[in-house]
């Protein structure tokens, strides 16, 4: 009797996962060669007749094999000069747009730096309006310390017909502001002036 040990049992289950080696295998196809061996002798009398061959008549080129080189490196020459120009044209693009931003930066800056000084200039000329308002205002000051002056003395001491007209310089200023009126003010002074006379 045999053991069991000895029996040989064979199991065989076929692949479902195809291998990638023989799909790369199957997809290769067969090209006509770039080199073709000249024809070879099938009878007695291409033997004794044939010419001695040489180095160079042992291969020829395939001329459309040679033909399709040709076409695919031009093709690929022309692709490759199409990526440069392509590119060249987007440098070119962003070169002028650069350029077109400085000019404006530029222009912003010059126009800053002419706003800078006119406003210095301003302020210096400022400056001087300043002293020379602080002038006009000691002399208007004194104009009407001087014109108060003259009205009280009027007042006080001037004949009777002028006493009744005229008041104090304060007081007439303080009703003027109150009033907001400018034209009595201006009459009073020539009636002033008038009686002096």
């Amino acid at each position: 009797m045999k053991s069991s040990s000895d029996q040989i049992s064979t199991i065989s289950k076929r692949s479902e996962t195809i291998d990638p080696v023989l799909e790369k295998l199957k997809s290769l196809k067969i090209t006509s060669p770039i080199l073709t061996a000249p024809p070879t002798e099938g009878s007695l009398t291409d033997i004794l007749v044939r010419k001695p061959s040489s180095s160079s008549a042992q291969g020829t080129v395939n001329p459309k094999v040679l033909l399709e080189l040709f076409s695919m490196y031009r093709d690929w020459q022309e692709e490759k000069a199409r990526e440069i120009s392509k590119k060249q044209e987007e440098r070119e693009n962003k070169i002028e747009v650069a350029d077109a931003l400085a000019v404006k930066l530029l222009q912003r800056f010059n126009y800053s730096v002419s706003t800078m000084k006119t406003t210095s200039q301003h302020f210096s000329e400022v400056h001087t309006l300043q002293v020379e308002l602080g002038d006009l205002k000691g002399r208007l000051t004194e104009v009407l310390s001087n014109c108060d002056s003259l009205c009280k003395r009027i007042a006080a001491e001037g004949p009777e017909p002028l006493r009744s007209s005229i008041k104090p310089f304060a007081v007439a200023t303080a009703n003027l502001t109150a009033n907001q009126r400018v034209e009595p003010t201006n009459q009073s002074s020539i009636s002033i002036e008038d009686k002096l006379e």
